[in-house]
């Protein structure tokens, strides 16, 4: 911890001293510490994130430079994203950024009103450009080589959904993806959306991965019919440039395989404590049939 106190202390101009290193709940696959700092005698604050998942590390040893990238990039959206401090590519890999004002909201007082600005948002996004940005959408899972679960009880819809997934992929456009789109990203301050965090995964792809994810995620944290009216909230807002295709749906439920569904610890971390594996499987299965019945 000394040498990334050592590089914090070199990364920010002017005299500066760390007041306090504090962790933060929420991430899964990487640590992350608000950072307190004295500059220049004044009180600022912002966010470590250290890539400590090895597994992800073999597969994505420049996760550190693809944040870097994606934020720089984020900052032609008309929302707020961290602002790109310093990254670095050593043993343990680091990126400082800007902390955004807000927290993460998973049980909103008002889910109607929740749901449209979480589509606004990502709109947004997805308004910038993905010209010259050289990642692209890769799924996570080849579709040609799933199995069916042992976990499931419903073999042939498995295999209607296996048989969508290897067909031809619907033609679209491309636009800046965040990648990783879902409640736990968006942060929230008087009940208005603050920012939007977490954009190591972001690439240029189709608008319906993200909206497939997010979806994922609604109809696990709540159920579908929330996920149904964010999809609403989503057409209405995009407009003629955006075609919604199942397709997208189903790869981004399909990269879950072979795991079952689990309660999302980043949840339980931010207070979910009502959910259990049986209905997330309830709410996994009850999803995939709708996007295979939409696709007949």
């Amino acid at each position: 911890m000394e040498d990334v106190e050592k590089w914090i202390l070199q990364s920010v101009e002017g005299s500066t001293e760390i007041l306090s290193m504090t962790p933060l709940k929420g991430g899964m696959s990487s640590t992350l510490h608000r950072v307190e700092l004295l500059v220049n005698g004044e009180v600022e604050h912002v966010v470590l994130r250290q890539f400590t998942l090895r597994e992800w590390l073999e597969v994505e040893p420049d996760l550190a430079q693809h944040e870097a990238e994606s934020l720089r990039w984020a900052q032609e959206a008309a929302i707020n994203t961290p602002q790109l401090i310093a990254y670095s590519e050593s043993e343990i890999p680091a990126v400082l950024m800007t902390k955004l004002p807000g927290s993460v909201v998973l049980q909103p007082e008002n889910l109607n009103n929740w749901l449209h600005q979480l589509a606004e948002t990502l709109v947004q996004i997805h308004q910038v450009s993905a010209e010259g940005y050289e990642r692209s959408y890769r799924s996570y899972n080849d579709p040609m080589k799933l199995q069916i679960p042992a976990w499931s009880e419903h073999q042939d819809l498995w295999h209607r959904a296996f048989e969508i997934a290897r067909g031809p992929r619907p033609q679209t456009r491309e636009c800046f993806l965040h990648r990783d789109y879902h409640p736990t990203n968006v942060l929230w301050q008087n009940g208005r959306v603050s920012g939007v965090v977490d954009w190591v995964n972001a690439c240029r792809g189709p608008a319906g991965v993200d909206v497939g994810h997010c979806r994922l995620n609604l109809a696990l944290l709540i159920g579908q019919e929330a996920a149904d009216r964010f999809l609403d909230e989503y057409q209405k807002l995009a407009g003629p440039s955006f075609t919604y295709e199942p397709y997208w749906d189903l790869i981004s439920l399909l990269e879950w395989l072979p795991n079952p569904p689990a309660v999302y610890q980043g949840w339980v971390d931010l207070g979910i404590t009502h959910l259990t594996a049986p209905l997330m499987k309830e709410r996994y299965e009850h999803l995939l049939a709708s996007l295979v019945q939409r696709q007949v």
